[in-house]
This record gives C-alpha cells, structure tokens and sequence, in this order.
C-alpha cells in the first residue's frame, strides 16, 4: 500500500533528502548574509512565534533554535519535558500538534521516537522542523555541518569524509550521508566497531545511490586520507542493553592528539557534540578542531530556517484517512504508539516514518 500524497509537500524540513541541492544554496546565501549583517535581522521575524516541543534532552539544538528566534524578533513556547504537558495524561501526538500549530507559525521538535516528525507533519497548519527523531535522522545538524564545511573548505563536494563512532544510531550521521550524495565527488569511510557500523537501510541507500565507501577497523588506520573527519558519541541511551562495554567497543576509534600527527594540515574535524570520551581535549587546541565554531554556526543556519520557514501562509491539516494502519516492526517506530497513523510504504517495502 502506497502513501497518499501529502500537500503539505516542501512545507516541512523532516529529512533532507526532500530538498534540494539549489534549496540548500539559498538557504546557505541566507546564512552568509546574516553573519555579515545580523543587525540588519533583529526584527525579521518580529510578532512570529516557534513552538519549541523537545520530548528527549537537547543543549545546542534547543538553545540555537532559542537564540536564533529570538536574535529574529520572534518569540517562542514550549516544553523540554514532556511530563509537565497533557501528553503524560495519554494526549496524542496528533492532537498535540493540532493544538500546538494553532498557536505558533513554526515548530521544531525532537522526539525518542523515529519517524515521529513525519507523522507531527501530516497533523500541523504550520512547518515542522524536524529537530531529531529518535536514531532516525536530524536534518538541522545536518544544515550545521554543510554550513561548517562550506565555511572552512570553500565548498562542500570533493571531499572524503571520515564517519566514526556510533554509526548505527548515530541519526546525525545518517543526515549527513543523506544530504553529502546530492554533492559530487564525496566519498566515504566507515569508522566504528562492528556492533555499531551503520545500519542496513543505510547501506541499502549508499548503495543505491552509488556512494563510494569503505569501512574501516581503526581511526589510526583511516586518518590520513580524510578531508574532514566527523567524530560521534556512543549513543547509548538508544541501547537496549546495560551489558554493553562501551570502552572496550571504542578502544581504537578514539581521537587524540598523536592519531592528529598522521592526518591532513588541512583536516576538518567535526563533532555534533555533546562529546564524551571519543575526543581526548588536547584535539581541542588544533586548529583543525573546528567543533565549536560548528556548534556556534548551528545558529546562523538556523536562523536562515526560520526566516526561510516562519513567515509560510498556513498550511492544510491532514490527513483525512487515519489507521489503523500497518504495523511496523521497528519497536522505535512512532507507529508502535501512534497506532491511528496512516500507513506509509516505501516502494523497497520500508516503513514511511522510521525507514527501517
């Protein structure tokens, strides 16, 4: 069963691969301007209101998004926990956002739950950014690394990036992969353990797409042929065990000093952050280190979203024929709770919402 077509199509950024290539110019156009005159903003989105609905942790994602409403002229609501909304009394996503959309011009969200942007944009009057969803994908940390690389190298295409950590759930990571093959000449490497190497849909996609890649057992052994690097956290809230030894997994994917002797002068080092242990802190003072410039460009491009997205006329709720649909086996899913979803294949046969 195919999935009907949504007209709010374009209106929503929940994965990147629904945009293009010439979108990511303008927006990036955008953000360049902003940094060279963010006086020039400080009312662009006066009297406009973001609804911020963060239902797992965040620092930099919440507080950029802040920031950047704010150094707009907007204003803003929302939450950080869940708990304290009428969600915790069994409201449903749907009807959260049905709610929420009536009283903002935008929203992002970040949910545990993979797929859950998607099903919160079938139900909004207003653009919904996708802010994280669960493993699944992260689209706006995605504009932040496009936008870092584009800052540092010039250009985004013709480059070999390292990928290293927790690719298995690594949602960023599979953004990232995501937007990099609408770029040319982009080739990859594939840094982690077994136990956390990227997932099969993800391979399915490279594949597919006619990514070069090749996986690697160590950093130490990848190092010197990377044009950027991008590090990641062991995500280990997604794991379902507590049995896990997470040091013993990440023994040669960590980045240190002496590994940097062996790489490019003009390395990129990335990191979506927060980091733990996978980033000894002498890298920080290398001038290739440029995870914290990242994290501070995260704003600009966001604000570049929201101008992009906030002043939209409102949009058409949907949809009009509700589940129950079909069951994904994807315990993650959004599906596994939002049971009145309407289903969404794939035409490989993949769920609509999570892509597992």
């Amino acid at each position: 069963m195919t999935a009907p077509t949504n007209p709010n199509e374009n209106f929503h950024l929940i994965d990147f691969a629904d945009v293009s290539v010439e979108w990511w110019h303008e927006l990036y156009a955008s953000c360049q301007d902003i940094l060279a005159r963010p006086d020039d903003y400080r009312d662009a989105c006066r009297g406009k209101l973001l609804a911020s609905l963060f239902f797992e942790a965040s620092t930099r994602t919440r507080f950029s998004f802040q920031a950047a409403m704010l150094r707009l002229g907007g204003n803003l609501f929302g939450f950080s926990n869940p708990a304290d909304t009428s969600l915790a009394k069994g409201e449903s996503l749907a009807d959260t956002i049905r709610m929420t959309s009536s009283y903002s011009d935008t929203i992002v969200m970040r949910t545990t739950q993979e797929g859950a942007a998607l099903a919160a944009s079938l139900y909004s009057e207003v653009p919904v950014i996708n802010a994280g969803d669960g493993g699944h994908l992260h689209p706006t940390q995605t504009l932040t690394d496009l936008t870092t690389i584009a800052q540092v190298r010039g250009t985004v295409g013709g480059i070999t990036v390292g990928l290293c950590g927790d690719l298995k759930y690594g949602r960023t990571v599979h953004s990232l992969v995501t937007a990099l093959a609408k770029f040319p000449s982009v080739r990859f490497v594939l840094i982690a353990p077994n136990a956390l190497q990227m997932p099969e849909y993800m391979l399915a996609f490279m594949r597919a797409n006619l990514i070069d890649f090749t996986v690697a057992q160590s950093l130490s052994d990848a190092i010197d042929e990377l044009d950027v690097l991008y590090m990641t956290r062991i995500q280990r809230e997604r794991f379902n065990s507590e049995d896990v030894d997470f040091d013993a997994l990440m023994t040669n994917f960590t980045l240190t000093a002496a590994i940097m002797e062996r790489a490019k002068t003009e390395l990129t080092v990335l990191h979506p952050l927060p980091r733990t242990n996978e980033i000894d802190r002498a890298v920080d003072f290398d001038a290739r280190a440029r995870y914290f410039d990242q994290a501070k460009l995260g704003m600009y491009i966001r604000m570049a979203l929201l101008l992009k997205l906030t002043h939209r006329p409102r949009g058409v709720a949907y949809p009009t024929n509700e589940g129950p649909g079909l069951a994904c086996s994807n315990p993650r899913c959004v599906t596994a709770t939002e049971k009145y979803l309407p289903p969404r294949l794939k035409s490989d046969g993949s769920c609509g919402y999570c892509d597992k």
